[in-house]
C-alpha cells in the first residue's frame, strides 16, 4: 500500500511529517495503516489566509455547493486502488468525516461556516458527513452550528438541523445561553416559534445571569417573540433575574409600550413587584425618561405610584433628580397629577405607623397585666360596698360605685379576651394594630372608671364626718383623671389631623 500511495504524493523521502505542518498523519481505523502526510494534506489542504481556512471552508464561505461536492467526492478518487470493496468505503467515509470536523484558526468546522452563512443545501450536504462531535463542536466564541444559525435568523438552516438532531436546541452558548435565547434578543420570531414547537421547556432555561428568552425579548421591544413566549407560559411574565428583576422592569427599559402592556395584560400584579434595591417598574421607567411607559404604566390601578426604593425615593424623587428636559418636565407632570409625593413626605405616615404596630403591639403584654390587675380590683370592690346592703341600696355613691365598678371590671375584662385572641398570632399585622388601638382606648375607660369608684368608695367611708378630705380627694383626683384624660385627647386628635392632612395632600 505505501508504494501505491507513493505515486500520488510529492518527493519525500521522509515519511515524518515536519513540526510546522498543521495536518496530523490520519491512521485508518480498519486497515491500521497510516496515509502519508502529503495525500492528508490533499484531502485537507490548509490555505493561507486570515483564519487559515481550508479549501472545504472557503468553498461554504462562497456558498459553493458544486466545489464542496468535488473536494468531497476527490477523497474517493485518490483511494481507489488502495483500498477496494467495503473497507474501500468505510475508509473514505472515516476520511471523509475527518475533513468535514477540521477547524480553523477560529474554530470553525465547514458546516459552522455554511451555518453562519445563511447555505442551507450546503449545510444539509454536510449533515450526510457530519457525526455528533462536528454537530456540537463550538468556535472560540461557543456558538455551535445551530447557535449560530439561531442567532442569524437562518430558519431554514434551523429547521434542518432540528429535524437532523432535536437535540442540538439545549446547547449552551456564552453566558450559557440557549439557541431561544439568542434568537428572542435579536428578534428572529421564526426561530423562536421553530425551537419552541420542538421543545417548549426552552423558556425555563436562564442564562448565568438568570434572564431567561421573555427577559432579553421584551428589553430589546420584539412584540410577537415577548407574545409567543406568553403563549406558552403567562407565568414566565412573573420570573426575575438575579438582580431581581422581572420581564416588566426589562420592557420599560425599552420604547415598546405594546411589550409593556402584553406583560402587564398577563398578570397585571407584576406592576407592584420590586426588584433586589426595592425599583418598581414606574422607578425604572421613570429613570429612563421613557415617557409614553410611565403614562401607561400609571392607568394601572395596581400602580403605586408613591412606592419607595431602598433609598426611600418615590418615582416623583427620582424625575426632580433627572437633568431638565421635556421628557422629564412631561413625566413629573403625569406623577404629580396621579397624586405623586416626594419620599420625605411619606416619613411621617411611616413613623405613625411604625409607632402604632410597634409601641401598642409591643406594649401588649403591659396593658395586658393593667388589664388583669384593673379587673381583680373591681371584682373585689363589688362585693366589700361599706354598709349594710339595705342602707346602703339608695345611696348615690354606691350607685355610682356599682354603676362604674362594673364598666371598669367589662372594660378590663374585653382587653384580657381580645390581647389572649391576639396572642395566637394568627391575624394580620393591620388588624392587630387596630385591635391594640381598641385595646388601649379600653385600658384608659377602665382606669378612669376605677378613679370614680375609689373616690365613690371615700365618700361612703368618710361621708359627713370628715368632708373637707372627701372634697379634697374628689378634687384632687378629678384634676388628675381629667389632665390625662385630656392630654392624651389632645395628642390623639393631633395625630388623626397629622394624617389626615398628608392624605389629602397625596391625593
Amino acid at each position: 500500500m505505501t508504494s501505491e500511495l507513493s505515486q500520488n504524493s510529492p518527493a519525500d523521502p521522509s515519511p515524518t511529517p515536519s513540526p510546522s505542518s498543521r495536518a496530523p498523519a490520519l491512521v485508518l481505523p480498519y486497515s491500521g495503516k497510516t496515509i502519508d502526510q502529503a495525500i492528508k494534506k490533499k484531502y485537507v489542504k490548509q490555505v493561507t489566509g486570515r483564519h487559515n481556512d481550508t479549501e472545504l471552508h472557503l468553498a461554504a464561505q462562497h456558498g459553493d455547493l458544486a466545489a464542496v461536492r468535488q473536494i468531497l467526492n476527490d477523497i474517493h478518487s485518490q483511494m481507489v486502488g488502495t483500498l477496494s470493496g467495503a473497507e474501500l468505503d468505510a475508509e473514505v467515509a472515516d476520511v471523509r468525516v475527518s475533513v468535514v470536523n477540521e477547524v480553523n484558526e477560529l474554530g470553525e468546522t465547514a458546516l459552522f461556516t455554511a451555518a453562519d452563512r445563511g447555505h442551507v443545501e450546503l449545510v444539509k450536504e454536510l449533515l450526510k458527513y457530519s457525526n455528533k462531535e462536528c454537530l456540537m463542536k463550538k468556535n472560540r466564541s461557543g456558538f455551535d452550528a445551530l447557535h449560530i444559525a439561531s442567532s442569524r435568523g437562518h430558519h431554514a438552516i434551523v429547521q434542518v438541523l432540528l429535524d437532523h438532531d432535536s437535540g442540538l436546541s439545549i446547547t449552551l452558548g456564552p453566558w450559557n445561553a440557549t439557541p431561544l435565547i439568542s434568537a428572542s434578543m435579536r428578534g428572529h420570531t421564526a426561530v423562536v416559534n421553530e425551537l419552541l414547537a420542538k421543545d417548549c421547556s426552552l423558556i425555563e432555561i436562564t442564562r448565568t445571569d438568570g434572564k431567561n428568552a421573555l427577559h432579553l425579548a421584551a428589553r430589546y421591544g420584539h412584540v410577537e417573540i415577548v407574545k409567543a413566549l406568553l403563549d406558552k407560559d403567562s407565568r414566565l411574565a412573573r420570573r426575575t433575574d438575579k438582580k431581581g428583576q422581572t420581564a416588566l422592569h426589562m420592557a420599560v427599559k425599552g420604547q415598546s409600550c405594546e411589550v409593556v402592556r402584553l406583560i402587564l395584560e398577563a398578570d397585571a400584579a407584576i406592576v407592584m413587584l420590586c426588584d433586589k434595591v426595592g425599583n418598581t417598574a414606574l422607578h425604572v421607567a421613570t429613570k429612563k425618561k421613557r415617557v409614553e411607559i410611565v403614562h401607561g404604566l400609571l392607568l394601572y390601578p395596581e400602580t403605586n405610584v408613591n412606592a419607595v426604593n431602598r433609598e426611600q425615593k418615590t418615582a416623583l424623587d427620582i424625575a426632580e433628580g433627572l437633568p431638565f428636559s421635556e421628557e422629564s418636565m412631561k413625566i413629573k407632570a403625569h406623577l404629580s397629577r396621579n397624586g405623586a409625593v416626594r419620599g420625605n413626605d411619606l416619613l411621617p405616615v411611616k413613623e405613625l405607623e411604625r409607632n402604632l404596630q410597634g409601641g401598642l403591639i409591643h406594649n401588649a403584654n403591659s396593658v395586658n397585666k393593667a388589664a388583669v390587675l384593673i379587673a381583680q380590683i373591681a371584682f373585689a370592690a363589688i362585693f366589700t360596698i361599706p354598709g349594710s346592703p339595705v342602707e346602703t341600696s339608695h345611696n348615690i355613691p354606691v350607685q355610682v360605685l356599682v354603676i362604674f365598678n362594673s364598666i371598669a371590671f367589662f372594660a378590663s375584662l374585653a382587653v384580657v379576651v381580645i390581647q389572649t385572641a391576639l396572642g395566637r398570632g394568627e391575624a394580620e399585622a393591620e388588624v392587630i394594630a387596630v385591635m391594640a388601638e381598641v385595646t388601649n382606648k379600653l385600658i384608659w375607660l377602665a382606669s378612669a372608671c376605677i378613679s370614680v369608684v375609689f373616690m365613690a368608695t371615700i365618700t361612703i367611708v368618710v361621708g359627713r364626718r370628715c368632708q373637707w378630705a372627701t372634697i379634697l380627694i374628689m378634687v384632687v383626683g378629678g384634676a388628675l383623671i381629667a389632665g390625662s384624660l385630656g392630654i392624651k385627647t389632645y395628642y390623639e386628635v393631633r395625630r388623626l389631623r397629622k394624617i389626615e392632612l398628608i392624605r389629602k395632600k397625596e391625593t
